[in-house]
């Protein structure tokens, strides 16, 4: 059976065996979530990252973890809300199931998410725990065995707030 936990913190001081991060198209590092994460991790990231050609919004790749106590950096591209013709909502349910199928591919047992594109990219935050919850909820159901632990791992307030009255009801 998996748990999922809802989670205030830092993603980067999470121990499990991969974090998602909330990356840009070029993989490279930028702001929030991302940037905290590729200064963690350390210039090793960098480099890989470097090799990996980007990644397309609602596609997800994934690195070591150097530096950070995650073992692996799943990284997806969120939408950014207002610019994607009206697809938003599947391309965020897509960076949250293909990180979790990338997960699943590499036999990981526990996964940690942030809130994608809830940050720069403007994502309404309650529109977005719907979909993540959502998403996770209806992967798990479908692999049971998949995962012992998915966490949402949220570093402010708001986002931690929507998810725990998400997770009540």
């Amino acid at each position: 059976m998996t748990h999922l936990n809802i989670i205030r913190g830092d993603i980067t001081e999470i121990t499990t065996d991969a974090i998602v991060n909330a990356a840009n198209e070029t993989l490279l590092g930028g702001g929030g979530v991302d940037g905290a994460i590729h200064i963690a991790a350390g210039e090793e990231l960098y480099a890989e990252c470097a090799k990996l050609g980007g990644c397309h919004t609602g596609e997800a790749k994934i690195t070591k973890g150097y530096n950070l106590p995650a073992k692996h950096i799943i990284h997806t591209v969120g939408p950014v809300y207002g610019r994607e013709n009206g697809h938003e909502s599947e391309l965020l349910t897509a960076c949250y199931r293909n990180s979790l199928l990338l997960a699943k591919e590499y036999g990981l047992r526990s996964i940690a998410f942030s809130a994608i594109s809830t940050g720069v990219f403007g994502y309404p935050k309650a529109e977005a725990a719907v979909i993540a919850l959502t998403t996770v909820k209806n992967f798990v159901a479908e692999n049971p065995v998949a995962f012992d632990r998915v966490d949402f791992v949220l570093f402010d307030d708001e986002n931690f707030d929507i998810y725990q009255e998400l997770m009540a009801k």
